[in-house]
Parts: C-alpha cells; sequence; structure tokens
C-alpha cells in the first residue's frame, strides 16, 4: 500500500541529483527540511526551504557538529503514524516522511593521505543517526541514501501515487548494507594493524541465483557491484544467448582479462579457464584465426575475447570453424550480430575494455576463513628487463618473448607458453611440474601442425633445475623469458647457453593457481 509524504528532511554531502528531486517534491508540495550548505544549495533552487534549526527551534552547535541530533528531529522520523501522534502532537512535534542523506564521504577521505584527525572529522555521526532511524521506521518512512535512487524515487512515486512499502523495504535494506560496509571501513582505519579492504564507494547488490555452480549439485550466485558506470563480465549487456553458467562467467572473465593485456587488435580463447589460443595481429579476424590455430580440438565449445570491434567476416568465421559458448567483444557490428543470431545458443557479450576495476582484489575461501589479495596487474616495462645468457635475443625475438609473456600471466601455473609471430604455438598449464607443462605444450603444437622450432618460451615462474631448458631445446625453443631467482639460475643459464639461446629475467613471477 502506497503512503504520501508530507515533509521531508534533506542533507547531503553528495549533491547529484539534487535539483531534480527537489523541484518533484515542490511539484507535490512537500514541505522541505535542510541542513548547513545542502540548505544553502536548496535554497537556490526553491525558497519554500526551513533550516533545521527552525525546524528544531535550537541553533546548531559546534561548528555544525550538533544540528539534527534533536528529539524533535528524531521523533518526527521515528514515530508510527496513528499510535504515536497523540503524543507528538502533545510535543508540538511534527512528522517526517522522507528522510534523503548521504553521509561524509570517509572512504573517499582516508584515500587521500590525510591526517588522522582530517580523517575522523569526516566520521558523519547524525547523518547515521537519521537513515538508520528512518530504515528502521520504513513501514512508515522512505529513506534515500543513495543519489542514484532519486529517479527511482520519483519513478516509483509516479506508478503509484505515493510510496510501496516495498520500495521503502528496499531503500531500508540498502541502508543497513551501506551502514555495515561504512562502520567496518572506519574500524579497519582506526586499527592501524589491520589490512584496509574497503569497497570505497561501491556496494555488492544484485544478487542473481545461478542454474547451479560448477556442478549440478551445487548451488550458485552471481553478486555484482551496484551502480557501476561501465559493462563488466558480472554486469555485462547481453546482446543473445542462453543465461550464463557459473562456469560460463569464469571461463568469460578469464578469457576477457587475457585480451585487454593487448594493444593490438587481439583474440584469447579459453577452456577451463585456461588460454587455449591467443592471437594478436592487424586486424580482429586474423587474431582469431591465429588463436584458433593454436588449439582446434580445446577451442570447442570454449568461450572467446576481442579487444576490438567484432566484424562481419570475423563473426562467419567463428560461425564457420568451431561451436562456441560465449563472444565477449567492446562492440559487434551490426552485421556481425546478425550472423551470430542464427546461432541464438551463442551467448554475445558487450564489455567495456577500458573499464577499471571497483574492487581490486582476489578472494578465495579456505576452511575456516577467507583469503584476499590484490590484483595481479602489475604494469611491467620490457625495457627494465635483463638478458642474462650470451647471445642477446633478436628484435623478432624480443617481440615473441614478450607476446609470450603476456600470456603466460594469465594461464595456470606451472605455465609454459610458446610462442612465435603474434601467436601461441603451444600452451602448456596447471602442471605439477614445469618440465611436464613444457612437454604438454610441444604436444599441443605438433598436435596443431605449428612449428615450435625457432618460437619463444615463457615460464610464468624460474626454472629450479636445468632440465625444463633441456626439455625446450629438444622442440627447438631459442629464446626464453622467465623471472629468475633460483638457487640454480647459472646452471639454467648455463644451459640456455650450450643450446644457443638467448634468455631473459624479468625478476616478476606471475603464478595463477
Amino acid at each position: 500500500m502506497a503512503n504520501s509524504i508530507q515533509r521531508a528532511l534533506i542533507s547531503v554531502s553528495d549533491k547529484t541529483g539534487l535539483e531534480d528531486l527537489v523541484l518533484f517534491l515542490k511539484s507535490q508540495n512537500i514541505q522541505i527540511i535542510s541542513t548547513g550548505g545542502t540548505f544553502q544549495t536548496i535554497r537556490a533552487i526553491d525558497e519554500n526551504v526551513m533550516e533545521v534549526s527552525s525546524f528544531t527551534g535550537h541553533p546548531e552547535m559546534m561548528d555544525g557538529r550538533v544540528k539534527t541530533l534533536h528529539p524533535k528531529i528524531h521523533a518526527g522520523i521515528l514515530n508510527r503514524g496513528e499510535e504515536d501522534k497523540k503524543e507528538l502532537n502533545a510535543m508540538d512535534y511534527e512528522s517526517i516522511d522522507l528522510v534523503v542523506v548521504n553521509l561524509y564521504p570517509f572512504q573517499e577521505t582516508i584515500k587521500k593521505n590525510v591526517s588522522e584527525s582530517e580523517a575522523i572529522e569526516n566520521i558523519d555521526i547524525g547523518g547515521p543517526t537519521m537513515i538508520r532511524a528512518a530504515a528502521k521506521n520504513f513501514n512508515r518512512v522512505t529513506v534515500l541514501s543513495d543519489p542514484l535512487d532519486y529517479q527511482k524515487f520519483i519513478d516509483a512515486w509516479d506508478a503509484n501515487h505515493g510510496i510501496s512499502l516495498e520500495f521503502r523495504k528496499q531503500m531500508a535494506q540498502k541502508v543497513f548494507a551501506k551502514m555495515s560496509e561504512y562502520d567496518r571501513t572506519i574500524a579497519e582505519y582506526l586499527n592501524n594493524d589491520s589490512l584496509e579492504l574497503s569497497f570505497g564507494k561501491w556496494q555488492l547488490d544484485n544478487l542473481k541465483k545461478l542454474r547451479y555452480g560448477e556442478n549440478p549439485h551445487q548451488a550458485a550466485f552471481l553478486q555484482s557491484f551496484s551502480n557501476l558506470p561501465h559493462k563488466h563480465i558480472a554486469n555485462s549487456q547481453p546482446i543473445q544467448g542462453k543465461e550464463l553458467s557459473f562456469n560460463n562467467l569464469v571461463d568469460a572473465d578469464a578469457a576477457f582479462e587475457c585480451v585487454k593485456a593487448f594493444q593490438n587488435p587481439a583474440c584469447v580463447i579459453v577452456k577451463h579457464a585456461n588460454p587455449c589460443g591467443v592471437g594478436e595481429s592487424t586486424n580482429i579476424l586474423t587474431a582469431y584465426e591465429l588463436a584458433f590455430e593454436t588449439d582446434p580440438t580445446s577451442a570447442f565449445g570454449g568461450v572467446i575475447a576481442f579487444n576490438k570491434k567484432v566484424t562481419k567476416e570475423t563473426a562467419q568465421k567463428i560461425i564457420d570453424k568451431q561451436f562456441v559458448e560465449i563472444i565477449i567483444a567492446p562492440k559487434f557490428a551490426t552485421e556481425a550480430i546478425n550472423i551470430l543470431s542464427t546461432k541464438p545458443n551463442i551467448r554475445v557479450l558487450e564489455v567495456d575494455l577500458d573499464a577499471s576495476d571497483p574492487h581490486p582484489y582476489v578472494i578465495k575461501k579456505i576452511d575456516g576463513g577467507l583469503l584476499w589479495q590484490d590484483l595481479d596487474n602489475l604494469e611491467e616495462n620490457p625495457d627494465s628487463f635483463k638478458v642474462v645468457s650470451n647471445r642477446k635475443p633478436s628484435d623478432q625475438e624480443v617481440l615473441d618473448l614478450w607476446f609470450a609473456w603476456r600470456v603466460a600471466k594469465f594461464v595456470k601455473s606451472n605455465a609454459i607458453v610458446f610462442a612465435k609471430n603474434g601467436q601461441t604455438i603451444g600452451i602448456g598449464a596447471g602442471q605439477m611440474s614445469r618440465v611436464v607443462s613444457t612437454e604438454i605444450a610441444a604436444l599441443k603444437a605438433k598436435d596443431a601442425g605449428l612449428e615450435s622450432k625457432n618460437s619463444a618460451m615463457a615460464s610464468d615462474a624460474f626454472f629450479p633445475f636445468r632440465d625444463g631448458i633441456d626439455q625446450a631445446a629438444k622442440v627447438g625453443i631459442s629464446a626464453i623469458i622467465q623471472p629468475g631467482g633460483s638457487m640454480r639460475d647459472e646452471e639454467v643459464i648455463a644451459a640456455a647457453n650450450e643450446h644457443n639461446m638467448t634468455m631473459i629475467f624479468t625478476g616478476t613471477r606471475h603464478f595463477r593457481h
């Protein structure tokens, strides 16, 4: 059942969308009470606004530290309507039906490396008190704690000639979620020994049940960040296709993260969260063909990601060559969409290429707890890499090594990548032995009819023994890039020199478990 609103209290730090909201409230003849800077902003829009001190009959104190912490404010918010009307009238108090408050930007403030005293001043007290009171009393009161909800409020009012209980409850839930995150951030800040794991301005929202998890007997859910300004994998723009499964989403994320590592037109094909083929060229069609040639068998039923617009010719080539679960790109030509629509089960997703990650952490559950770590998003400069072999790499070998190194970062450890001329020649992934990963990469190259001779090889971590180098030499590898740092580096370098290989140390490891 919708309820009407006669009086609103507005006190906001972020004034985004405020003018539209005020003009709407004015059109509905709703009285507005406001504070400080918000009062000045609203008065410039509509002179019919009352300052909080006039409403309470009590002036602000301590440079504005105390202004809304007054019984008339909180009785106005917390009263239950008819049940408390007699007591409210006896005190000459009035109901407040709408509370519009967003908090001091504590999370944004502490990111600026400010002093502790400045951080403390940005801990909001009155704002949380008001929105918590309003959220508790959602049976009567509407609370808006996010400027992005103003238009939803207006639309809900227009649809129901007032605000429904369902909408009020939804907004109340958002308040308590927001306060939980806000308080946790403050607690972590005050605990100097704790790791700050704040989502900042982002909130987890939009819980969606998936058909099942990795296996049919496992329940699964997708939860994305709310109000994202860009399209990520979790909130991608589906153009067509079946509902995404748990495994689809994992593979899609792996493919898109890898393809973003390239500037030139590139294609990444992923199977079971591992790249099985990567191609980079002057155009998307050739990049796809190079990626597919690496491992046509594994590409069957895989996920394909591009870093450029998918053309008509590329879409047709994919349909002609393989069965594919998902195609991801920042854009699709209209003709490409028409071609892909002939296979309606293919999921086609548009994702923003340059969108920054709203939560740059990796989270893994272990028995009894959670592991958190930063994303492996280190920006590396090949000019800082060190040639440790007697033979220096040729210009082409430098390009091949850098290509292989970027791919290896996205392959499960122990990761070995063979590459040449903008194409993965063979990939060995997820083995307990680096030598076995090298053997698998060589086997993949042979099965695909690709020549590993004079290819570059990347290893995500150092070689503990020379056997991996010897194995690479057997299949014609001419150049190796690896982190270095083994106790037997000299032995490994000596092996490279014996085989007339060039070897580069990056100084950086890229395990991906």
